[in-house]
């Protein structure tokens, strides 16, 4: 069964973790990816959260690699907002290479928040989330492949 971000949504915490572990950085994203929150991952809470945060605030993100950014699809409206810049660096997970999405720059809103992603099917990105050193949240990223 081909990874996406559903069966992301029924790994366990854990074994999110053991996924990003394993896997490669990848190259930088370029073009819209739509965007699942992964909060409560595995639990019977992880569907309806997801689609409830996509519905709501977030859609995804929009990556311009020449330009070494992104935006964040905000709202029902899927309005770009809240930039980052993105680059590759060793992962505060596990210090191996990872895409870091980097906010601290570039935005008042965000300015605590680090994502770091890693290609964990083609197309697919699993993300971490965190506040500055705590890790709080997952996610994924899927790309049209």
């Amino acid at each position: 069964m081909a990874l996406d971000s559903d069966r992301l949504l029924g790994m366990t915490s854990a074994e999110l973790d053991q996924l990003f572990g394993q896997s490669p950085a990848g190259p930088v994203p370029r073009g819209r990816a739509r965007g699942t929150v992964l909060f409560l991952p595995g639990s019977r809470l992880a569907r309806p959260v997801a689609g409830a945060a996509r519905a709501l605030l977030w859609q995804g993100k929009v990556f311009d690699p020449d330009r070494r950014g992104l935006r964040n699809l905000i709202s029902p409206l899927s309005v770009p907002s809240v930039r980052a810049d993105v680059y590759p660096e060793a992962s505060w997970v596990d210090a191996r290479p990872c895409i870091v999405l980097d906010y601290s720059r570039t935005s008042h809103v965000a300015h605590w928040i680090r994502d770091e992603i890693r290609e964990v099917a083609p197309g697919l990105y699993l993300g971490v989330v965190f506040w500055g050193r705590r890790q709080i949240l997952k996610f994924s990223l899927a790309f049209a492949t």
